[in-house]
């Protein structure tokens, strides 16, 4: 199985989130939506901006861990994947559709 390390930002240098899943399209839609309230939804946080992937979960909690300590590696990270901070959510759900209730697909051609 796969899992990410993701970040999400309220905008360019604004509020950041970092979390974890095993379902990236579903975890982000979940924040657009603000299906669960808390800080992501209080924040305005659901523009995906970063992320990177791992095939043991211990790894990606360990990463996760290690970039909530430093907002600048956060930043630096971002700005080297995705330089104009833009909606990386866009190009996921390119290749993939997640439809609630479903398992990831791909999307029709």
């Amino acid at each position: 199985m796969t899992y990410y390390v993701y970040m999400t930002a309220s905008g360019r240098y604004g509020t950041l989130y970092l979390g974890v899943t095993n379902n990236l399209s579903r975890r982000i839609w979940e924040h657009k939506t603000k299906v669960y309230t808390g800080f992501s939804a209080s924040y305005g946080v659901d523009r995906l901006v970063w992320d990177e992937t791992y095939e043991r979960i211990e790894e990606a909690i360990a990463r996760e861990k290690a970039l909530k300590k430093w907002r600048d590696w956060k930043i630096r990270l971002i700005e080297e994947m995705n330089p104009e901070w833009q909606d990386l959510y866009l190009v996921l759900n390119q290749q993939c559709l997640w439809v609630p209730g479903s398992r990831l697909r791909r999307a029709p051609e």
